[in-house]
């Protein structure tokens, strides 16, 4: 999954894909760099983020799946709170929603999924878009985080998602400070026991800049080292920035678990089965 934050408070991309025109080049380019899924996103989730009106995020995101449906040979994910955002996004082409709150911002959201009968993406998440990243506390970082996850299935379950749409992300990086966001890397396989495609994104977070000392846009090795044992820990999907060289991390990692390398394989190397394009119906 390539990273698009077509935010001009990006805490990754500075702002640097705020056009629709850039967006839609990143975007492409994403693609042709190998990725199996594009992720949009209007909101900037970074600390001291503030919410964004529902309005102004359709009008970042729209156009920007708009210009890219059809223009890749993968799939379109709207990253949202917002059950609205999420309706404009799907009706312009996105095949999939990626909820960092879990469906507990916004409690349309799921019954919009269900409706739709796409898939989610549902992170873990503590407090809100002001409070996530103060002072975190956990007493058991990687039980907890398995077990407010398997909340969020019930939440979208008892909304009419099917459990087969739900993939599940730890949420690297948010609401944990670094210790913990290494600590969920670390025991990364015990999300199995939820029986769901696990989604993970590392890429050039804040615990990497603590390890390493490095700037954001010196993380690089630093993601390829997180990615690789996000991989080798049962991840299914990696959300990143720079896709081309995760590329090569996930062969390798597929290579030692004795997997076929992800690049082969006839769907395009995407490895949870829950990620299929829909029909040019369902798109139109």
């Amino acid at each position: 999954m390539g990273v698009l934050n077509v935010t001009p408070d990006s805490f990754s991309d500075g702002g640097r894909f705020a056009s629709p025109e850039a967006a839609v080049a990143r975007g492409i380019a994403l693609f042709e760099a190998g990725a199996d899924v594009v992720d949009v996103g209007g909101e900037s989730t970074r600390p001291g983020g503030v919410p964004m009106d529902p309005e102004a995020e359709i009008a970042r995101v729209v156009p920007v799946i708009e210009g890219l449906r059809g223009r890749g040979p993968g799939l379109l994910s709207v990253d949202t709170t917002k059950a609205s955002v999420a309706a404009a996004a799907l009706d312009a082409g996105a095949d999939l929603v990626n909820d960092i709150s879990g469906f507990a911002f916004d409690p349309g959201l799921a019954r919009l999924v269900a409706r739709r009968g796409v898939p989610a993406v549902l992170m873990h998440l503590r407090g809100d878009f002001l409070s996530m990243h103060r002072d975190p506390s956990y007493a058991d970082v990687m039980a907890e985080v398995v077990a407010e996850l398997g909340q969020a299935v019930g939440r979208a379950e008892s909304a009419g998602v099917p459990r087969a749409q739900v993939i599940v992300d730890p949420g690297i990086g948010f609401s944990k400070a670094a210790p913990h966001s290494l600590e969920v890397i670390r025991r990364l396989s015990e999300l199995a026991v939820l029986d769901q495609p696990v989604l993970a994104g590392p890429s050039r977070k804040s615990f990497i800049g603590r390890v390493l000392d490095l700037p954001v846009g010196e993380r690089l090795m630093g993601t390829a080292a997180a990615v690789a044992a996000c991989v080798l820990g049962g991840a299914h999907v990696v959300r990143v920035h720079d896709v081309a060289p995760m590329i090569q991390v996930v062969r390798m990692c597929d290579a030692i678990r004795g997997e076929r390398s992800s690049a082969n394989q006839p769907d395009g190397g995407c490895r949870a089965g829950v990620l299929a394009p829909r029909s040019a119906a369902e798109n139109a």
